[in-house]
């Protein structure tokens, strides 16, 4: 029940920072696209929702790198928070992040590290 409380809370924040960053340029020709928010922008907005958020988030990005190669994008970590029940790894990284999962969280964040797929921007 948790879980499926915070993959909504970050659902609905990835909704809120896209649908604001488009009414912001609706006069212009072009709307803006989702990677155009920073991603400290929003590593706030997580922040916000919950600091576990940030955190498993921010290790989900590091991990992605170390493995893959490269950045993951802004636009690429809102769809793996807000698709379906949110990307699987991550969800893992950011309920390890919350304080009554301190004793295991560096072993399961390992673990959860080996599973990330490179192929993100193909989707899941």
């Amino acid at each position: 029940m948790r879980s499926a409380l915070l993959v909504t809370a970050l659902a609905l924040a990835a909704g809120l920072l896209t649908n604001g960053s488009r009414a912001q340029t609706a006069s212009s020709v072009t709307a803006t696209q989702a990677d155009d928010v920073p991603m400290d922008d929003y590593l706030g907005l997580l922040a916000q929702i919950s600091p576990a958020a940030r955190e498993g988030a921010q290790g989900y990005l590091q991990a992605f790198q170390r493995r893959c190669g490269r950045v993951l994008t802004t636009q690429e970590l809102r769809r793996a928070v807000s698709d379906g029940d949110g990307e699987p790894v991550l969800m893992g990284m950011i309920r390890a992040n919350h304080p009554s999962q301190q004793a295991q969280r560096d072993v399961t964040l390992q673990q959860l590290a080996q599973r990330i797929r490179c192929d993100q921007r193909s989707g899941r």
